[in-house]
C-alpha cells in the first residue's frame, strides 16, 4: 500500500472515530438538570423546548420528571432528588415557613388557570353547605383558593364544609362523580375540559373570582442557586425562548399537537385548552414573567385563610428572587439574531 493511500486510509479513520466520539462528547458538555413538576397544560413551554432542542442548544440536557402531589414535591426538591420543581409557587413559600427549607422562587409562569368547579346539582355556593371539597392537600395553594372563594360566601371548613386530600387531578374528579358529597374542586385545563365531558361544571375563574394571582412557577433550593448560578441562568434562557416559540402564532399547530401527544388529549380538547394557555392575563405568562402583584396575593391567601403571621401578610422578597431570571433575559438579548429580537 502506497503511502497517500495508509495516509488517506488513517484520515479516514480518525473522521469516522470523531463521529462516533463527537456524541458523547457533546452529552457530557450538557448540565444534567432533573425538572419535577405536574403533568398538565401549564408544561407547554418545557415541552415544546424539548421537542425542539432549545434545552440543548443552551446546553442543558433536561429530565423530566412528574409528581404525584405537592408533598412529594416538596418532599424530593429537599431531599435533593431533582434540582428544580415547577408548581404553585406557594408550594415554595409553604416550604419555607413549614418546613423550614430554603428555597427560592426563580421565574414566574401562569396565573394557576383554575376554575372553581362544582357539581351539576350546584346552583349556588350556598348548596355547598354541608358538602366536601376535594383537594391536592388541604393546605396547598389550589385548595387556599377555593377556600377563598367559600369564605367569601360566608362558608368555613370544617363548620360549613370538610375537605378530603385526594392528590392528583383526575381522581379528583373522579371522586366527585363517584360521591355526590364531594361536591366541589379547583381544577385547570386541561382538566377543567374533562371535568366538563363527565357533567362537571364551573362556577368562575379564580382571577375573575378574586383577582390576579401568581400560580405557577419555577423555584429551587437557594445553596443550589449559587453554588449552579451559570447553570440557572442558561436553563431560565432556554425556559424563555421555549416560552416565546411555544405561544407564536406560527406554532400553534405544534403547540396543539404536544397537548394531543404529551396529556394524551383529543385534539377538539388540545384546541380548547391552548386558547387558555394564550388568553391574556390568564393564561402562561410571557417569557416565563414573575407577577408580583398575584404573590403579594398568594402570600394573603395564606394570612387570611390559613392565619399565618398572625394575619398579617409579610414581605414577599424573602421568597424570590430575579436576578437569574434578568442575566438570563440579558444573555437572549445578547445572542437573539434580528428575526427574534423583532
Amino acid at each position: 500500500m502506497s503511502i497517500f493511500l495508509s495516509r488517506r486510509l488513517a484520515s479516514l479513520l480518525t473522521v469516522c472515530c470523531l463521529g462516533f466520539i463527537a456524541p458523547a462528547a457533546l452529552a457530557q458538555a450538557l448540565s444534567a438538570i432533573r425538572l419535577n413538576t405536574f403533568p398538565n397544560a401549564t408544561n407547554l413551554a418545557l415541552y415544546y423546548g424539548l421537542a425542539h432542542g432549545v434545552f440543548e442548544r443552551h446546553g442543558i440536557a433536561l429530565d423530566l420528571r412528574f409528581t404525584p402531589n405537592s408533598e412529594a414535591q416538596r418532599d424530593g426538591l429537599a431531599r435533593g432528588e431533582f434540582e428544580m420543581a415547577y408548581s404553585a409557587v406557594d408550594n415554595a413559600v409553604a416550604m419555607v415557613e413549614l418546613a423550614r427549607e430554603n428555597v427560592v422562587i426563580v421565574s414566574g409562569g401562569d396565573s394557576s388557570m383554575n376554575e372553581f368547579m362544582v357539581r351539576p346539582e350546584i346552583r349556588t355556593l350556598e348548596d355547598l353547605r354541608g358538602r366536601t371539597l376535594v383537594v391536592d392537600r388541604p393546605e396547598t395553594a389550589y385548595a387556599l383558593q377555593a377556600k377563598k372563594v367559600l369564605r367569601r360566601a360566608g362558608l368555613l371548613p370544617g363548620r360549613d364544609y370538610q375537605l378530603r386530600a385526594i392528590g392528583a387531578t383526575i381522581p379528583r374528579i373522579e371522586a366527585m362523580q363517584a360521591d355526590a358529597t364531594n361536591a366541589m374542586a379547583m381544577l385547570n385545563p386541561p382538566f377543567t375540559f374533562v371535568a366538563r365531558e363527565r357533567g362537571l361544571k364551573s362556577f368562575g375563574r379564580f382571577t375573575d373570582l378574586v383577582g390576579p394571582y401568581q400560580g405557577g412557577g419555577l423555584f429551587v433550593m437557594r445553596r443550589w442557586a449559587r453554588a449552579h448560578g451559570e447553570v440557572l441562568e442558561r436553563f431560565l434562557a432556554a425556559y424563555i425562548e421555549s416560552t416565546r416559540l411555544a405561544l407564536a402564532p406560527a406554532q400553534r399547530a405544534e403547540a396543539e399537537r404536544l397537548l394531543v401527544t404529551r396529556l394524551k388529549q383529543t385534539p377538539a380538547v388540545a384546541t380548547q385548552t391552548l386558547e387558555i394557555l394564550l388568553a391574556p392575563g390568564f393564561g402562561l405568562a410571557p417569557d416565563a414573567r414573575f407577577d408580583l402583584a398575584g404573590f403579594r396575593e398568594v402570600l394573603s391567601l395564606r394570612a387570611e385563610v390559613e392565619g399565618q403571621w398572625g394575619g398579617v401578610a409579610p414581605s414577599p422578597e424573602r421568597y424570590y428572587d430575579l436576578s437569574w431570571y434578568d442575566n438570563a433575559l440579558a444573555r437572549l438579548a445578547r445572542t437573539a439574531s434580528p428575526e427574534q429580537s423583532r
